[in-house]
């Protein structure tokens, strides 16, 4: 009898877990929709397609390379074993015990960890949008997936130095959110500011094409965070887990709300309007910032988190403008400002000041250095910027030879567009 009560816990604890797991995956349709939405019309193709390119880059070379660097066997803490992928037993003698008795599929692990290193890529595609080639993107997402998050995810959650310092991240406000607004500032600083963003050092309004479906996006991104926050509690087969699962659900809500509120306020007051896209940023950068720590908070404080957050995302895109650093759909804002942010609240219900200071520092550091590295080999190797012309045009006709809106362009002739072959 105990062992089949252990039995169903393994396969509850299982089963929740992969569906937490296709949460977070559904994530990557968020994101797909938030960019497209928030480019211009004449770039929506090629946004597209860098995310379901980069999300299929990422199940691959994480399964490959990332993963077992990620959660080494061995190392030395700073930098892990290398073993490559040779398979995993999918039987129930495959399991990473818990806690107690208490076990779940480590093969259901990998898939939901794998999803996490997809949206830290699904950040990026929308700081670099509209003036960057595809492949040399699609190239870098490679030594993303592969190396880049592995190394600083093994440093905290593979047991590493920062584990071991104390450092908190429950879901991955720095690991994977900061992480991915490192790497993306990185490729900006690159990559430049697209044509015409800035006329006598002023920004200048570049109106996304489909504010809908990037309301949408946002949308599809919130409920995705139930996954995101919910399933890193990893298991849900007893009252105390079943609980804590409840109250993070509560938290991440709560928050995306604030966020929401934060931002739309503050835009109010200091624009005279609304703005809905502060506002849409407003939730993504109130759900990084409960992220770090979604269960030690009471709902209160979770909404008070969640609205500095929004705050935060208004004043960062605000500072980056001025900075003539180009992120067209805001990014780095919610996901790298509130990403601090997020490490930093952990402090007020538990951990150490200056050990999220230092974790917040190493994961920027090795991120922003070693993608500035990679961003800048495959700049000079291959180029990142498309030409001017073709950014006048539009990058859909210069990298993939599609319109996403056909029979609104000068080119449609009552069917389909066809380019030619360069």
């Amino acid at each position: 009898m105990e062992n089949q009560l252990i039995e169903l816990a393994y396969a509850l604890d299982t089963l929740y877990f992969l569906v937490m797991g296709a949460f977070v995956m559904w994530m990557a349709a968020g994101f797909t929709m938030l960019e497209s939405g928030l480019v211009r019309a004449k770039n929506t193709v090629e946004i597209l397609t860098k995310n379901i390119s980069l999300y299929s880059i990422s199940c691959i070379m994480f399964m490959i390379v990332g993963y077992n660097l990620m959660y080494a066997a061995g190392g030395s803490g700073i930098v892990p074993d290398l073993a490559l992928f040779l398979g995993t037993d999918n039987s129930t003698t495959d399991v990473i015990q818990s806690g107690g008795d208490v076990y779940y599929s480590s093969i259901a692990d990998h898939f939901f960890q794998v999803v996490f290193v997809a949206t830290a890529c699904s950040i990026i595609s929308g700081a670099v949008a509209e003036r960057m080639k595809l492949w040399p993107f699609l190239l870098f997402c490679v030594f993303m997936t592969s190396i880049i998050y592995p190394v600083q995810g093994y440093w905290k959650w593979g047991g590493g130095f920062l584990d071991e310092a104390g450092f908190m991240d429950f879901a991955g406000s720095g690991v994977v959110h900061l992480c991915g607004a490192a790497a993306a500032l990185a490729g900006v600083l690159v990559l430049g500011a697209r044509s015409g963003k800035y006329k006598d050092g002023k920004p200048q309004a570049m109106p996304g094409s489909n504010l809908p479906l990037a309301t949408l996006g946002t949308f599809i991104l919130w409920l995705g965070w139930f996954g995101f926050n919910g399933g890193s509690e990893l298991i849900i087969s007893n009252v105390v887990e079943a609980n804590a699962v409840s109250m993070i659900f509560v938290n991440t809500n709560l928050a995306a709300a604030g966020g929401v509120m934060g931002a739309l306020i503050l835009s109010k007051l200091m624009f005279g309007k609304s703005d809905l896209t502060m506002a849409l940023n407003g939730a993504i950068g109130g759900l990084v910032s409960i992220t770090a720590e979604p269960l030690a908070p009471t709902p209160g404080l979770a909404l008070i988190i969640g609205a500095i957050g929004g705050l935060l995302v208004v004043f960062s895109i605000i500072a980056l403008d001025r900075m003539k650093i180009d992120d067209p759909v805001g990014a780095i804002s919610a996901h790298g400002t509130c990403g601090v942010w997020g490490l930093l609240a952990v402090t007020l219900t538990g951990g150490t000041l200056s050990t999220q200071i230092y974790g917040a520092l190493v994961i920027f550091l090795w991120t922003f250095i070693a993608s500035y590295i990679v961003w800048s080999i495959i700049n000079a190797i291959f180029g990142l910027r498309v030409s001017m012309k073709e950014e006048e045009e539009g990058v859909d006709i210069s990298e993939c030879g599609l319109e996403a809106y056909p029979e609104f362009s000068k080119s449609f002739n009552g069917g389909p567009s066809v380019y030619p072959k360069k």
